[in-house]
C-alpha cells in the first residue's frame, strides 16, 4: 500500500473527539458481540427450532427496519449527541433487565427475542446519528477512512468478542455475558456526556416531523444514485445474512461444536472483516467501487459454499475469514457511497433508508434461510444463499454503483433572500415562483432536456406542482413554474442547492438569449371567495 494511503487511513484519529468516540465504541462493540453470542447460543438451549435461532438475528435488525426513518429525521433535526445518549441509556437499561431475568432462570425463547428487539431499538436510534456525525467530525476527504475505521472497530471486536463471549458463557453462564454487555455501554455514555459540541447555527426553524420525513422520502425517491445503493444494500443483506443467522447451527450441528466453537468461528469472521478493512484503501486505489462490490458478492458465495461442506473446523474458519472480508468491504463501500452521494441536510434520513433497506433484507433473509434450514436442511439453505449471491453480483451489471468522487454536494450558497415589498411571516403561503427564459428555436431540444433534469432537482428539493409553459403569442418565451408550501420552505428549498446541481442551472442560463438574466417572480397565492 502506498504510504499516503496508509496515512490517510488513520487521519481521522488525529481528531480528538473522533478518537475518543472510536475507543468508547470499541468497548461497546465488544459488549454487543458478547451479548450476540450469548443470545444466539442461549436460544439453542431454550428451543430446538432452527427458525427461532435464526430469529435472534432478525429480532435485533427488525427495529432498524421499523424505526430508521424516525431516527433519521431526529438525526437531521436535533442534537445528534443527545440522541445517541438516549439510545445508549435505553440499551443499558434493557441489558440490565435481561441479565436479571436470565440470572433468575426466568428466560424463555420469546422473552429473549423481546429483549434483543429492545436492544435493537436502541441501536436503530443510535446508528443514524452516529454515522451522520462522522461528516460533522471529520473533513469530507476523510469520510471514507472514518467509515472504514468505524467498521474496523466493530470487526476488531468481532475477531475477539465472540470467542470471549463463548468463554464467559462456558465459565460463568449467559447471565454474566449479558452483564458484561451492560457494563460496556458506560464508557460511550461518559464520552458523549463530556463531548462539548458547538451548537449548529440554525437560520430556519426546525422542520416538523411529518414534513421532514416527507422531504427525506422525496429526496431519496428522486435520487437514482441513492436508490441504486439502497437496493444493492437490501440485496446484500438478504443474501449474505445466512452466514450470521445460521452460524450457531453450523457450529452445533455440522461441526458438533460448543459455544466456544461458535465464538471462535464468529471471531474468524471478524478477523476476515479486519483484513478487508486494512486492505480496502489499496483495493479502492486499484478498482472502482462497482468492481469491488461485485467481486465481494461472488467471493462471499464461495465462502458460504465452503462452509456448507461441514468437513472441518479449519475449513470453516478459512471460509469465515473470506466471508468476513467480503461482508465488511461491501457494507462499508455502500455506506461510504451513500454518505458521499448525499448532501449534509438530508444525510441522516438517507442513511436511515439505507439501514432500513439493509435491515429488511437481513430480517427477511434470517427468516427465509432459517425456514429453509428447518424444512430442507442446513446445507441446502447455505447452498441456496450462495446461489442468490451470484445473482446479486450479476444485478450489478444492470444497476452499477455511482462513483461518489465525481460529486460536489457542498451547498451552492448563491441564494440571497430577496427584500420583499409585502410583509410575510415565515409560515405564509403557498408561494408560486415563475422563471422566464428567452430561448432560440434551435436551442429548444437542449432546453427541454435540461428542464427535465431541473424538474427532478426542483421536486427533490421541495417544489410542488412543477410545470413548464410556452407563450403562445411569443413562442420564444418559456416559463418555469412551481409552488412551495410557505415562504420558509422557499428559503429552505434554495438553500438545498448543491454545487453539483449548479451545472443544470448554468446550462439553462447559457441557453437564455436575453441581455438580462431570466426574470424571477415570487407570488403569494391567494384564493378569492
Amino acid at each position: 500500500m502506498p504510504k499516503s494511503s496508509g496515512i490517510a487511513a488513520f487521519a481521522p484519529f488525529g481528531i480528538p473527539i473522533f478518537r475518543s468516540l472510536w475507543l468508547a465504541t470499541l468497548l461497546s462493540n465488544l459488549g454487543s458481540l458478547v451479548q450476540a453470542v450469548a443470545a444466539g447460543w442461549t436460544m439453542t438451549t431454550l428451543t430446538s427450532s432452527e427458525q427461532m435461532v435464526a430469529l435472534v438475528t432478525a429480532s435485533t435488525t427488525l427495529p432498524i427496519m421499523v424505526l430508521s426513518l424516525l431516527a433519521g429525521v431526529l438525526a437531521d433535526n436535533y442534537d445528534r449527541r443527545r440522541i445517541m445518549m438516549v439510545a445508549q441509556v435505553l440499551m443499558l437499561t434493557v441489558s440490565i433487565a435481561l441479565t436479571v431475568v436470565t440470572w433468575l432462570g426466568l428466560l424463555t425463547p420469546w422473552l429473549l427475542l423481546m429483549f434483543t428487539f429492545l436492544i435493537g431499538c436502541g441501536a436503530a436510534l443510535h446508528n443514524p446519528s452516529w454515522q451522520a456525525s462522522v461528516g460533522d467530525i471529520v473533513p469530507r476527504e476523510q469520510v471514507p477512512a472514518a467509515v472504514m475505521a468505524n467498521s474496523m472497530s466493530f470487526n476488531l471486536m468481532r475477531s475477539v468478542g465472540p470467542a470471549f463471549g463463548g468463554f464467559i458463557i462456558v465459565v460463568a453462564g449467559a447471565a454474566a455475558a449479558f452483564a458484561f454487555n451492560a457494563v460496556s455501554y458506560l464508557a460511550l455514555i461518559a464520552v458523549l456526556g463530556l463531548w462539548k459540541r458547538a451548537p449548529a447555527e440554525k437560520t430556519l426553524p426546525r422542520e416538523p416531523f411529518r414534513q421532514a420525513a416527507t422531504a427525506g422520502i422525496r429526496y431519496v425517491g428522486l435520487s437514482p444514485n441513492l436508490l441504486t445503493i439502497i437496493l444493492r444494500g437490501c440485496l446484500f443483506g438478504l443474501t449474505a445474512v445466512s452466514v450470521l443467522a445460521l452460524l450457531p447451527l453450523v457450529a452445533k450441528d455440522l461441526l458438533s461444536g460448543s459455544a466456544s466453537t461458535y465464538g471462535i468461528l464468529l471471531g474468524c469472521f471478524g478477523v476476515g472483516a479486519v483484513i478487508g478493512a486494512l486492505t480496502n484503501a489499496k483495493t479502492r486505489a486499484t478498482f472502482n467501487t462497482e468492481t469491488i462490490v461485485r467481486a465481494a458478492f461472488v467471493l462471499m458465495a464461495i465462502g458460504i459454499l465452503l462452509l456448507a461442506t461441514g468437513q472441518s473446523k479449519i475449513l470453516a474458519a478459512v471460509a469465515l475469514l473470506l466471508c468476513g472480508a467480503c461482508w465488511m468491504t461491501t457494507n462499508s463501500l455502500l455506506n461510504v457511497s451513500l454518505q458521499l452521494s448525499t448532501p449534509r441536510w438530508v444525510v441522516g434520513r438517507a442513511l436511515s433508508f439505507y439501514m432500513m433497506s439493509n435491515a429488511f433484507g437481513m430480517v427477511t433473509g434470517s427468516w427465509l434461510w432459517g425456514l429453509l434450514a428447518e424444512t430442507q436442511g442446513l446445507q441446502l439453505a447455505l447452498v441456496a444463499s450462495a446461489a442468490t449471491l451470484i445473482i446479486g453480483a450479476l444485478i450489478g451489471y444492470k444497476l452499477p454503483l455511482p462513483e461518489y468522487d465525481k460529486l460536489n454536494l457542498d451547498p451552492l450558497n448563491r441564494f440571497i433572500e430577496p427584500t420583499l415589498a409585502v410583509q410575510l411571516k415565515q409560515r405564509t403561503g403557498p408561494i408560486m415562483i415563475t422563471i422566464e427564459f428567452d430561448i432560440n428555436e434551435q436551442d429548444i431540444p437542449a432546453f427541454n432536456r435540461a428542464m427535465a433534469k431541473q424538474r427532478r432537482i426542483r421536486i427533490r428539493d421541495g417544489a410542488r406542482r412543477w410545470s413548464l409553459l410556452r407563450d403562445l403569442e411569443r413562442p420564444n418565451i418559456w416559463t418555469e413554474k412551481y409552488y412551495v408550501a410557505t415562504w420558509v420552505e422557499y428559503i429552505r428549498h434554495n438553500q438545498r442547492s448543491t454545487i453539483s446541481d449548479s451545472g443544470i442551472s448554468d446550462e439553462l442560463h447559457a441557453l437564455h438569449r436575453g441581455t438580462e438574466p431570466p426574470k424571477v417572480r415570487r407570488l403569494l397565492d391567494r384564493q378569492t371567495m
